[in-house]
């Protein structure tokens, strides 16, 4: 209703232009109980019943940060939205409202976890299933530096290259999918793995299909050779290290900015006044603390 209290509601804005693609991105959506409520990604998380599959075996659920529900649910399936609002504009000449809720958003995206359960991905309870830490050939092992390596070798021919570059003999092993053995064989492959360095597990596995991979910190993600060669991060002229834009495009790729993030509120002037607003106008707006600058003393 915030917008509405403005006169910019989609209403009022779709009379003015009906081609308008109004987007509304709430956590619980536009109607519901919760719909005025507040709240935060791991809220949206629960209520989109994500959450309760997030965790290990015998802990509490967890919530991956704020990247599920906000980012991903959130920002990149409102992004979507508008995206095909746009098409289906092209069709009908129309604009339309999106209802993004973060909540929803999530729960759409966790679309596989619903549609797999009968697979025998998802029947057993949190953290003893093939993707939730149950597996230990999808699971992370500490290195005797106190670093890490991931595991993901799930097929059977990169499960047996696992097995021979951790020096084992598959035919001494339990079957791969014997979930009895499951916790046995973790508490093996963690004493491996903690025999050696993470630089002499990648020594071990890189090359190989075994799926085994170093956990990179920030401090190390940039100098790895495989994003150096695809130079998939980026220092600004602060020296500032972030994720080069993606996905790459063949013909029409991503230019990134090399000048460092603005601060909130340090173009607003310049926007405004591009915009057609008098020097006036902005005083009083932001003597109204409608708008803010990023140096308070800003002369206008």
């Amino acid at each position: 209703g915030v917008m509405e209290k403005l006169g910019l509601g989609p209403e009022t804005l779709l009379q003015e232009n009906p081609r308008l693609v109004y987007a509304r991105l709430t956590g619980y959506g536009q109607t519901g109980k919760y719909a005025k409520s507040a709240g935060h990604d791991i809220n949206f998380l629960a209520l989109s019943g994500v959450l309760s599959r997030l965790g290990r075996k015998g802990e509490n659920p967890y919530a991956p940060i704020n990247l599920l529900a906000d980012f991903g649910g959130g920002g990149v399936m409102c992004a979507m939205g508008i995206v095909i609002a746009l098409y289906e504009r092209t069709i009908s000449g129309k604009g339309q409202v999106i209802d993004a809720s973060m909540a929803e958003g999530v729960a759409y995206l966790s679309s596989f976890l619903w549609k797999s359960q009968n697979l025998g991905l998802w029947n057993r309870p949190r953290g003893e299933n093939l993707l939730d830490s149950g597996a230990p050939f999808y699971e992370t092992y500490k290195t005797s530096d106190g670093k890490f390596m991931a595991v993901g070798a799930l097929e059977p021919q990169f499960y047996e290259q696992l097995i021979k570059g951790l020096g084992l003999d598959s035919g001494e092993l339990p079957a791969q999918m014997s979930f009895s053995n499951w916790p046995e064989m973790k508490k093996k492959f963690a004493s491996i793995f903690a025999q050696k360095t993470q630089a002499e597990w990648c020594s071990i596995f890189d090359g190989t299909d075994a799926c085994v991979t170093p956990v990179l910190s920030f401090d190390d993600v940039a100098s790895h050779q495989h994003n150096k060669q695809r130079s998939s991060f980026i220092k600004n002229d602060q020296e500032e290290i972030s994720p080069r834009p993606a996905p790459l495009l063949s013909r029409t790729p991503a230019v990134p900015s090399f000048k460092r993030d603005p601060f909130i509120g340090e173009h607003t002037k310049e926007i405004l006044l591009e915009y057609g607003f008098t020097k006036e106008e902005i005083t009083n707006l932001y003597s109204a603390k409608v708008i803010e600058f990023s140096i308070p003393k800003a002369n206008l």
